[in-house]
């Protein structure tokens, strides 16, 4: 059977991270939809690059049952969620994360997308890798000093460097 995921793209989105996630899925034969956390499809890298999702994170609302997993790809997530968080890409990004973590669905992150998931109770509890400087920033998961951890469905790793390693585990969780 196939599995599907649903990769959260920030706007500007570390082009390194989002990468390393599509490429292993698309190498691996999982499919994929792209989904902006903005008003817009269209985003950018934070080195400039334009880029076009499938959709946007509204559309993704009720339909956690499509996809087997939801990745989120940082970038300059958290000081541009901190200025817009009464969004409604936002909020609707809160959304989507509360309603995969309570289907127990795979949920995988790297850099500060602890900070977001420490907002998930069904995630509360959970160990989590996360830039050094977000460590003292959460307050409901448990930060580690490692540079992956997967903890039941939460697959996080620390930054962008550790991307790749973290897609493929992502990867394996999803063949098994």
């Amino acid at each position: 059977m196939n599995k599907k995921v649903a990769v959260m793209v920030v706007n500007p989105v570390n082009g390194l991270g989002l990468f390393s996630y599509l490429e292993h899925f698309f190498e691996n034969n999982i499919q994929f939809k792209t989904f902006a956390v903005a008003e817009r499809k269209t985003v950018k890298t934070n080195s400039g690059i334009k880029l076009e999702t499938d959709y946007v994170v509204n559309e993704l609302i009720g339909k956690t049952d499509e996809f087997d997993a939801l990745v989120f790809a940082c970038g300059n997530a958290m000081p541009k969620f901190a200025e817009n968080v009464n969004q409604s890409y936002n909020q609707a990004l809160l959304k989507v994360i509360n309603a995969f973590a309570d289907k127990r669905k795979l949920i995988a992150g790297h850099c500060a997308a602890a900070l977001l998931f420490d907002n998930i109770k069904a995630l509360y509890g959970k160990r989590v890798a996360l830039h050094p400087l977000a460590k003292k920033l959460v307050q409901n998961v448990v930060a580690t000093d490692k540079d992956i951890i997967t903890d039941n469905n939460l697959f996080t790793a620390k930054d962008e460097n550790e991307a790749a390693r973290l897609a493929s585990l992502v990867v394996q969780a999803l063949n098994n």
